[in-house]
């Protein structure tokens, strides 16, 4: 009985920590980026390309509509096409965005100590100036991004002197390129844990697209990051991937995805590179060729990852309710580690 009332009180604790980091994170955000906080929707119609593909092989959520029998609904997997529908609504000028609260659902996730079938992100979009679609620019965002995880590592700290800081205090920049060719034998993932660890914190610039001498570093649907566009005579990829060095797992953890988005040229492209030219028919991407769309950078920054990450958990079951086998919940309690 008293081991239950110590457990149930270290989870209320762990919930007050999480809800001081989660607001402190959205302050730095809002005040290292121009970034305006927007309702978001849970769900998009289906067949009008508004829904991410993510990777391009994942399955969306869907169910009928009562009301609405002709058309299905998908719970989203990220938002990144609707913030760009919904700043094209806004008219916002160059150099301003928004954010939201991301909640999506997504089925074929490998459930793991870093992935569940919920996500939550801090997603968020800017418009820009078709002459910011170049490295520079998305270097800029990257470090304002990291600013602002800094200073909440910092916050934190002084509230919770047991979470002490351990970030460095700049952001390394490479690229998928670089990491092959420093260890053409390593997968992708063992390349990333290389560099998280020899660097701390990274970001690692043009996920998508073929790389030299090998296949993508990772997944990316042709549709929404630019990862084809030059940017030297080896490299290309306006977007990429900032990745930690988690040391209670010992290994790369992956905190955010962003990127300058395609425009109707870049567009067109990789829908060719990716055989989807079908997709060039959707309501989105139809608005997106014909030059409706305003030129935007985004991303999405994990929730429960970021405080995963800094609150020092072990399993993201312990940042955020789910569902879980039954294996995995005896395997945690074994571990000591308490699901919520």
């Amino acid at each position: 009985m008293i081991e239950s009332k110590i457990r149930i009180s270290e989870k209320l604790e762990t919930e007050q920590t999480l809800h001081f980091a989660k607001m402190c994170f959205e302050e730095q955000l809002k005040k290292h980026l121009p970034l305006t906080k927007v309702s978001a929707p849970a769900v998009v119609l289906q067949g009008t390309g508004i829904n991410d593909d993510l990777n391009g092989i994942e399955r969306p959520v869907s169910f009928p509509i009562k009301a609405m029998q002709e058309q299905p609904a998908e719970v989203v997997q990220s938002l990144a096409k609707w913030k760009r529908l919904r700043l094209k609504e806004y008219e916002l000028p160059a150099g301003t965005g928004i954010y939201t609260d991301m909640k999506a659902l997504r089925p074929d996730e490998d459930l793991g100590k870093i992935h569940s079938l919920y996500v939550d992100q801090w997603d968020w979009e800017m418009v820009i100036h078709p002459e910011d679609r170049q490295l520079s620019f998305l270097k800029q965002q990257v470090e304002q991004i990291y600013r602002a995880v800094k200073d909440t590592e910092m916050e934190l700290f002084k509230k919770y002197p047991e979470l002490n800081p351990f970030l460095p205090s700049e952001i390394t920049f490479l690229h998928t390129e670089d990491l092959l060719e420093k260890y053409p034998h390593l997968s992708p993932k063992e390349r990333e844990n290389k560099a998280a660890k020899e660097f701390g914190a990274v970001f690692l610039i043009g996920i998508g697209g073929e790389l030299v001498h090998g296949k993508p570093h990772d997944g990316r649907a042709p549709d929404y990051d630019d990862w084809s566009t030059p940017t030297s005579a080896s490299t290309k990829g306006l977007n990429g991937d900032i990745l930690f060095w988690n040391p209670v797992l010992e290994q790369a953890f992956e905190i955010s995805s962003m990127g300058i988005r395609v425009d109707p040229e870049v567009l067109a492209s990789q829908l060719e590179i990716r055989n989807a030219g079908a997709r060039a028919e959707l309501v989105y991407h139809r608005q997106l060729l014909q030059g409706e769309l305003p030129q935007t950078i985004g991303g999405g920054i994990g929730q429960s990852r970021l405080c995963m990450f800094l609150l020092k958990k072990r399993h993201i079951g312990e940042v955020q309710a789910g569902i879980w086998p039954s294996e995995m919940r005896v395997e945690c309690l074994r571990e000591g580690i308490q699901l919520l």
